[in-house]
């Protein structure tokens, strides 16, 4: 990139879950993520346009980047409870919410979005989910970025993310269906659930030891990539690892 920029609006449009409109902001061109478990990826942030991220979870406006995730958790008297996404919303999804707001994103023109990810690793919706965004901008974004990684929990309705996105699973269940559909998968588990021979741990993990960052890993790259599936145990904070134990006991 000849300008020295750190985010770019890849995309401002309706939302391919449920026609609300949404932009997708990618960051970290000039000055490399801190995410210590992802590594130095250009990080793809797909968000509510109209109404800051809190606000979107706290309202359910959320569905449109999130679909029917059930990590989402559900609106009670206008507040979000029993949320198991991993995604801290007051930190970097406010930020470049706000930060797009005030004009400090441009946009780049659909003829420009090759060029602009040449050569470099990108995480396909570090918040929300990429069905969410029209197929053919993940299409222009890969076909000259060096890899990518990327998970779908709407594997059922756009099967044609399996090229780019493993299939987030929440039980072997799901696992089962996404093979189906033609999915490698990411599934989280928890810690008294076996470990299938067709998969294989996170390496980024804790459970093993965080040996690497998905950066240097390289192993969730949907079909693009040959390799087993990818199996994790449950993560994040206490309250949502038990809420993330609720939900697949439900």
């Amino acid at each position: 990139m000849s300008q020295k920029i750190n985010g770019l609006c890849l995309y401002r449009g309706p939302s391919m879950l449920d026609g609300a409109p949404i932009i997708v902001i990618a960051t970290g061109f000039e000055k490399a993520s801190t995410n210590g478990k992802t590594g130095a990826l250009v990080q793809t942030w797909i968000l509510r346009d109209d109404v800051n991220p809190i606000a979107a979870v706290n309202s359910g406006a959320d569905a449109s980047i999130c679909g029917d995730c059930p990590h989402r958790g559900i609106v009670v008297d206008g507040k979000n409870v029993g949320r198991s996404c991993y995604v801290t919303l007051f930190q970097a999804p406010r930020n470049i919410w706000a930060t797009f707001h005030r004009g400090r994103y441009p946009m780049v023109a659909p003829a420009d979005l090759a060029k602009t990810f040449e050569g470099l690793p990108v995480r396909l919706g570090a918040y929300g989910d990429p069905a969410a965004v029209p197929f053919w901008i993940w299409d222009s974004v890969m076909s000259r970025a060096s890899f990518g990684t990327g998970y779908t929990h709407s594997w059922r309705r756009f099967p044609e993310l399996a090229a780019y996105c493993m299939a987030s699973c929440d039980s072997l269940a799901d696992r089962l269906a996404a093979k189906i559909l033609g999915f490698r998968t990411f599934r989280v588990r928890a810690n008294s659930e076996p470990r299938l021979p067709e998969e294989a741990p996170c390496p980024a993990s804790a459970e093993m030891g965080k040996r690497t960052d998905c950066a240097n890993c390289k192993l969730c790259g949907g079909t693009k990539v040959r390799a087993k599936d990818i199996v994790i145990n449950a993560h994040g904070s206490a309250d949502k690892v038990n809420n993330f134990k609720r939900l697949i006991a439900a």
